[in-house]
């Protein structure tokens, strides 16, 4: 239009010759003064981001019990009766399906009655799937969720497992994928005959190789000279399936992947000697992911000990934690899953917001997704949207107070967890391959 065009010319203008008695303000002390603006944002508070992102829980699996949410302590089955969420173990005895099919039928178009129908949801009437933990499960989960901010209608991006919901986490998307590769290793790396289920516009699904080369988080902070990790274990290592720039060509098969993807080991010791990127992303093997059938326990005590090393690192004033787990793993979850788009929602998800400026004690009953991470990463750093989901998603700034006194570290002791085992097997035909994870 005409007019917006000379009013955006007259701005422009304006800006470039200011003029301050018989001076004019050059250009340069024009970028400064946005710059100097920029330095007063209160988010420039948050200098280091973390996202941690644990194996295959539902919100009611692990906060259907915490006060003020919006939990259950009950699922209807496929019959139509309601039966209690029974007691979870520290151990699970299987693996229960999370794939897109499964997830699909769990849901049951929004009635959530059908994950007893799930491969290895119910056996011998067990009914798995509707299983739940408690705070004396999960004490320091429940520790933090009381300290800083818990999120209740935070949903998985995508309506499947682990490997497209991860390339949510860094990229907005997953390339089309909607379920785990059929063979392990997974991503630009793995066996040329390697495939996964790709869901096109049209609604049909194609096998394609599990190697994409779409747009990153990564790429952004690159651009702008941000410094950032993806710590992870590495090839041949258990839990490397879950390194998602593996499935990113352009990085994968350059510097950046050398430079960038570090063992997940290093984190602890960059985060105690004030090391930390501007953004960090961390998983870890399976048996402390908390992926079925691992430790809950060793899970727990795993994440504690990396947060416990922000928080008694140099950078724990200035740093974000944001605490998820990647699929619903199968396990029952009451509440419906917004349809945003061919891909998702898929079931809640547990998530954490854990900073010195989070609001303390506070519930976010916002909905939320993955790309809500990033979007606040994205806000933080002055950086474009990704894709529609990140560019959509709700904004994560209202869980924080920039003007409250920083909260305090909150530092938590691990706990015994007898004789849960260190390793777990996952199982090969929801993962591809059989390696011990």
């Amino acid at each position: 239009m005409p007019t917006l065009n000379l009013k955006r010319s007259a701005l422009v203008l304006v800006a470039l010759a200011v003029t301050v008695g018989a001076g004019t303000v050059s250009s340069q002390r024009i970028a400064e003064s946005w710059r100097d603006r920029d330095d007063r944002r209160p988010i420039r508070k948050i200098k280091h981001i973390v996202f941690i992102v644990k194996e295959n829980r539902t919100f009611d699996n692990y906060f259907g019990t915490f006060p003020g949410a919006d939990g259950a302590t009950s699922g209807t089955i496929s019959t139509g009766d309601v039966v209690p969420l029974g007691q979870a173990p520290d151990v699970l005895p299987r693996d229960i399906s999370h794939s897109f099919q499964s997830a699909v039928l769990a849901i049951d178009g929004g009635a959530m009655d059908k994950f007893d129908l799930i491969p290895g949801a119910n056996k011998n009437g067990d009914l798995l799937s509707y299983t739940q933990y408690s705070e004396a499960d999960i004490p320091n989960y429940f520790a933090y969720a009381r300290t800083f901010v818990l999120a209740d209608h935070f949903f998985s991006s995508l309506t499947g497992p682990s490997f497209p919901n991860h390339l949510y986490t860094v990229g907005a998307q997953s390339g089309g994928a909607i379920n785990n590769p059929n063979k392990q290793p997974w991503g630009c790396d793995s066996d040329p005959t390697n495939r996964v289920q790709v869901l096109e516009d049209d609604g049909s699904i194609t096998p394609e190789y599990p190697c994409f080369d779409f747009r990153t988080l990564a790429d952004a902070l690159e651009e702008k000279g941000l410094s950032w990790k993806y710590y992870a274990p590495s090839p041949g290592e258990s839990g490397y399936i879950w390194s998602a720039f593996n499935a990113i060509a352009h990085i994968r098969f350059s510097e950046l992947w050398t430079q960038h993807v570090v063992p997940t080991t290093d984190f602890v010791q960059d985060a105690q000697n004030g090391t930390l990127p501007a953004m960090s992303w961390v998983v870890v093997n399976a048996g402390l992911s908390e992926h079925p059938p691992a430790s809950v326990c060793r899970g727990e005590n795993w994440t504690v000990d990396q947060i416990n090393a922000v928080m008694l690192g140099p950078e724990w004033d200035s740093t974000a934690i944001f605490l998820t787990w990647d699929d619903f793993g199968g396990f029952y979850d009451h509440e419906p899953p917004p349809a945003v788009d061919n891909f998702g929602f898929g079931p809640r998800v547990p998530f954490l917001i854990i900073s010195p400026w989070a609001k303390p004690g506070h519930i976010d009953h916002r909905v939320l997704e993955f790309s809500s991470v990033l979007k606040f990463v994205e806000k933080r750093f002055r950086l474009a949207p990704l894709t529609s989901r990140d560019q959509e998603a709700n904004d994560l700034t209202r869980a924080f107070d920039f003007d409250q006194p920083p909260l305090s570290p909150l530092i938590l002791n691990t706990r015994s967890c007898g004789q849960a085992p260190t390793t777990v097997q996952l199982d090969p035909q929801y993962h591809g391959g059989n390696a011990q994870q």
